[in-house]
């Protein structure tokens, strides 16, 4: 074992990522946020490599690891000073189709997205007037026959240029017709090259180069085939996504959070004023040592949740604040990143900025800090519930 845990092979697979990385400098990445364009050759070497299939088992052309691996991926992605919100839905929305498909679903497209023939890096969830509350989404699929008519809108979802397929949530049911409100949901793959007309796509331009954008369904047609697990059990083929989401999304802030700790310490050191390195100052020092400590103890717990998700373990509580955990950590790791460097964070060259704005998004997505909190107040500690 490595004395910070890894084993040997997880050694050779951040080896091998970071390998990758040193051919897509800042420089590649810049020049991306500057068109806000997508980043093809970097996924396309990624998938390539294997690096994007390896959660998927070996029978269908994948690597078989474990999620473990999935974030080791990531996080070096993002210390490296890349951006993996460009392709890691493919890992995450894996959760659903590998624990909830049907053998036929999983022959059919597994292969293709290890190969990356296919592109699986959409996600459908979020809508304008339910936002976190999902249980209160409206998009609608009626069952007719054997396929489903989808109408509705969904919002900020990511990567829809850029994928052939889509996991997608609707309601199969009315809220008012269920019992408990997690139920009537049920989630479609939904394939986005035959979609045409009855599926428009709305670009929305954002601070940071993350492609997303609004959904409108008018009669979408869905074969029934396509539906993933039973009709109305989908709130908890979700949530098991989910939790593979903000395991791999901690491990982003881990990675973000380690790049600014990098940069600053860098030129903490390389920086002389008034006759001496600006990191001989406690007062510049020590925001940078404090930034680093925290990442390392968040990133802890996302071993942790990691290791309970591989385990196949419950592990929602470990996850959520995870991601918690990280992002505060990447975002005080960036603070002290732009304080050091000072105007130069400022400037586009440094790419500090470029990835202070990035960081800023996962206190907010893909879920709010403060319900993250919200959860830890009422299902962990007991307390009345807020909203």
């Amino acid at each position: 074992m490595h004395p910070y845990g890894l084993t040997p092979s997880q050694i050779e697979i951040q080896e091998g990522v970071r390998a990758l990385c040193a051919r897509f400098p800042d420089t590649y990445w810049r020049d991306l946020d500057r068109r806000r364009a997508y980043p093809d050759q970097f996924v396309r070497e990624l998938t390539s490599a294997g690096y994007l299939g390896c959660l998927i088992p070996e029978e269908f052309g994948g690597a078989e690891l474990g999620i473990r691996e999935a974030a080791i991926v990531l996080e070096e992605v993002n210390r490296s000073g890349g951006n993996s919100a460009a392709c890691h839905a493919q890992m995450y929305t894996m959760g659903t189709l590998l624990r909830h498909g049907s053998p036929e679903q999983k022959r059919r497209y597994l292969p293709g997205i290890a190969s990356g023939e296919l592109r699986l890096q959409a996600f459908g969830v979020t809508e304008p007037n339910a936002g976190s509350d999902t249980t209160r989404i409206t998009t609608f699929a009626e069952r007719r026959a054997e396929y489903y008519l989808v109408s509705g809108q969904k919002t900020f979802i990511s990567r829809v240029q850029h994928s052939d397929l889509m996991v997608l949530l609707v309601r199969t049911t009315p809220f008012e017709r269920v019992e408990k409100k997690t139920e009537g949901l049920t989630v479609l793959l939904v394939d986005l090259r035959t979609a045409g007309d009855r599926l428009r796509v709305r670009p929305v331009e954002t601070m940071v180069n993350h492609e997303t954008n609004e959904l409108f369904f008018d009669g979408l047609e869905v074969p029934v085939e396509n539906r993933i697990g039973e009709e109305g059990k989908g709130f908890g083929y979700i949530l098991s996504g989910m939790n593979a989401e903000r395991i791999l999304i901690a491990s982003e802030s881990v990675g973000d959070g380690l790049f600014f700790v990098d940069r600053a310490s860098r030129y903490a050191c390389d920086r002389v004023v008034f006759g001496r390195p600006l990191g001989q100052n406690q007062g510049v020092q020590f925001p940078i040592a404090k930034a680093y400590i925290a990442v390392q103890a968040a990133a802890e717990l996302r071993n942790k949740a990691a290791a309970l998700y591989d385990a196949g373990e419950p592990c929602g509580s470990e996850a959520n604040m995870a991601k918690y955990l990280t992002s505060e950590a990447a975002w005080e790791a960036g603070n002290a990143a732009m304080s050091t460097l000072g105007g130069y964070g400022m400037a586009v060259e440094y790419d500090v900025e470029r990835k202070f704005r990035e960081a800023r998004l996962f206190l907010v997505a893909p879920v709010s800090n403060n319900l993250v909190l919200s959860f830890v107040g009422q299902h962990i500690l007991g307390m009345p519930r807020s909203f």
